[in-house]
């Protein structure tokens, strides 16, 4: 539907004529944390809040019904085998992986449920029923491939450490990626952690985690998914949703960044090395610009190239390779994993953890469906209808996996002819939100590297989760990277100083909350605790209008930014009435003026309260209690309506009491003297 059928033009004015489409169902994902560690404040402030604010949106948009928001622990894979057997070792801690995972999953769920994110399902790979559901669908997804002949059994190198006596896996191998303008010193065994692939054998300097020595290659059988063969079908894909008003720039121009020819960047002054063999190389073709530091020979063929790295390296020419398509790895021989099917007699084979975590979702709406009593074959009516729309949240460095990777498995699965746009009935593939880099401080923040980020749930002990879910939403993510700043944490702060991060949190504690207890109290006042029905004034009609296509249109596009500054506006426009209005009643002396000053004010506050409620749902849901109102307050086939739609013929509606000095949006006991 988002693809086909959409008549939205992204360059006219917002109208009720032209507004933007949505899908009938919708998953949200909302990435997978590794399971051998808490959430620091980037999973939260980086990608689930804003899967949140669009799940909460979409249930409000479609209903509720036809909405399933995932995401769960990423249980398996070499990162946390490798957590898990240091802390053994240094004796902090003692139990079985299981053990160490669930300890984990279960702290990152409830920092997740204090910062309000609403996830249908919050599972985990490894355990209970969602892990039964994964392993099933593992099973399925791999077959699948195998019967649609997209698959290859390739005998590789594979890092051992011989000191050991094992084969290494994943981050049980640490480098620098070899990857042209790469400068990660974090490079894995056949990844980094920018997200760059390459084969094993490219690494540059290479030590074993186990041991700190220097591991040897020996050869070893895995599966691997045809990737390569997908480049032109990828650069469809590209192009069409280069087209598409809801994805990002971002995510289209990286995705293209890996469909490069299989090349090799040497540096001009190692030209005369090159030159002494060229001739062992395959056929290939040399350009050289004058303002790079490097030439680059291209070649026909990835196996082409890989042959040609392999003699390079043996006489000792440095290189860097380019970002071209690559096999993509399924299997591995890692303990801790999802068991691979047994295909053509390789047993004792797990999952990697990449390929199995893309599909985890699929997984998860599954075992949503089943626990809800519903059956599991409705996850096709979600992810294989173009009725549907799956959205998945994620961070700029996984584009590779999702935008690469998992859209070109997604297209291997279909059953016919393979498309870049896959029919009803196959697996569609879902828009990627991509956002970039939250930082710390100005600085690259992650649990692995020189910058410790606050964990999530710390953060709590100096800001309210709504207003750390506000600071984070305006924080313009979706355009470029952003620094995270907050003073308690940032030793360059001055006491005088405000703290930036409270900024959009006191428009909802001070502004928004003086206009609604101001209501309240006036109506208690002046009309026995009622609040005046009927239509407002037409500028404010027109006002709230013009508000709400607005928002529209940001949240299909994903500006989440620029959604906080159409509620900033109408938020602040609604005080400005309110002083306005009720000054001159009271001038006045006028109860007709009161009346209709709380009819047009309370029109503000029923917007305001359903545009806010993806944002700050905690505070407009007590919006609505005081208010009196049923959950069809929040449905947007309503949206247009004013407070005289659900009172019913009413003249006056009751309230509930609101008592002195009320909060509908809190400040945390550290800010109670901070002012606006």
């Amino acid at each position: 539907m988002e693809n086909n059928s959409n008549n939205y033009k992204k360059d006219n004015k917002p109208t009720r004529d032209n507004r933007p489409e949505f899908p009938k169902r919708a998953v949200i994902t909302g990435g997978m944390p590794y399971g051998n560690k808490q959430l620091h404040f980037g999973h939260v402030g980086g990608v689930f809040v804003f899967a949140d604010v669009f799940a909460r949106f979409l249930r409000d948009r479609i209903g509720k019904d036809n909405v399933i928001f995932v995401s769960g622990t990423d249980c398996y894979g070499s990162p946390i085998a490798e957590g898990y057997r240091k802390l053994c070792e240094s004796g902090e801690f003692e139990g079985t992986i299981e053990d160490f995972v669930r300890k984990n999953h279960e702290s990152q769920k409830k920092t997740l449920n204090d910062y309000e994110i609403s996830l249908s399902l919050f599972g985990a790979s490894a355990l209970d029923e969602p892990a039964k559901t994964h392993e099933k669908v593992s099973d399925w997804f791999i077959r699948r491939l195998y019967e649609n002949k997209q698959l290859d059994k390739i005998s590789t190198l594979q890092f051992f450490d011989e000191k050991a006596g094992v084969f290494l896996n994943g981050r049980q191998v640490t480098g620098k990626c070899p990857v042209m303008g790469c400068q990660s010193e974090k490079g894995y065994a056949d990844e980094c952690d920018m997200g760059h692939q390459y084969m094993p054998s490219e690494l540059i300097d290479p030590k074993s985690s186990l041991t700190g020595e220097t591991p040897v290659m020996k050869s070893v059988d895995n599966w691997y998914f045809r990737l390569t063969q997908y480049t032109k079908l990828l650069g469809e894909y590209v192009e069409r949703i280069r087209k598409q008003p809801n994805v990002r720039p971002l995510v289209s121009k990286t995705i293209a960044e890996f469909l490069e020819p299989p090349v090799v960047h040497i540096k001009k002054e190692l030209r005369e090395d090159y030159e002494r063999i060229k001739h062992l190389l395959a056929p290939h073709t040399l350009t050289e610009e004058e303002k790079k530091p490097s030439f680059t020979i291209c070649f026909d063929t990835l196996e082409e190239r890989e042959k040609a790295t392999e003699i390079m390296s043996a006489h000792s020419l440095r290189f860097r390779t380019g970002k071209t398509l690559v096999p993509f790895r399924l299997t591995g021989n890692i303990d801790w994993g999802v068991k691979a099917p047994e295909l053509e007699g390789s047993e004792n084979l797990t999952v990697w953890v990449w390929p199995e975590s893309l599909w985890a979702p699929v997984s998860f709406t599954r075992a949503y469906l089943n626990s809800q009593g519903r059956s599991e074959e409705e996850w096709k009516d979600y992810w294989c209808s173009k009725d549907a729309q799956v959205y998945q949240f994620i961070g700029s460095d996984n584009i590779y996996f999702y935008g690469v990777a998992e859209m070109a498995m997604f297209m291997a699965l279909n059953k016919g002819e393979i498309v870049s746009d896959p029919p009803q009935g196959e697996m569609q593939l879902p828009i990627l939100v991509a956002n970039n880099h939250i930082l710390f401080l100005d600085k690259k923040a992650s649990s692995s590297g020189k910058i410790k980020p606050p964990m999530a749930a710390d953060l709590l002990n100096y800001y309210t989760a709504e207003q750390l879910r506000m600071h984070w939403l305006g924080l313009g993510l979706g355009m470029r990277s952003v620094s995270f700043m907050p003073k308690p944490y940032n030793p360059a702060a001055k006491e005088e100083d405000n703290d930036p991060v409270v900024k959009e949190g006191f428009l909802l504690s001070n502004v928004f909350n003086r206009v609604i207890r101001s209501c309240f109290y006036y109506a208690q006042k002046h009309f026995d605790g009622c609040m005046p029905v009927g239509r407002p004034d037409e500028d404010i009609i027109a006002e709230s209008e013009k508000a709400i296509l607005e928002y529209e249109r940001y949240m299909y596009k994903f500006e989440f930014h620029q959604v906080t500054y159409v509620l900033d506006s109408y938020i602040r426009k609604s005080n400005k009435v309110w002083a306005r209005l009720s000054t001159e009643a009271d001038r006045k002396d006028d109860n007709e003026l009161r009346r209709r000053t709380l009819i047009n004010v309370f029109h503000y506050i029923r917007t305001a309260a359903v545009l806010l409620h993806p944002l700050a749902p905690s505070g407009t849901e007590m919006i609505r209690e005081y208010l009196g109102f049923g959950e069809d307050f929040w449905s947007w086939d309503n949206i247009f309506e004013g407070m005289d739609y659900f009172c019913k013929g009413e003249t006056e509606h009751k309230l509930k009491f609101l008592e002195p000095r009320t909060d509908f949006f809190k400040k945390h006991p550290s800010q109670l003297n901070i002012g606006e």
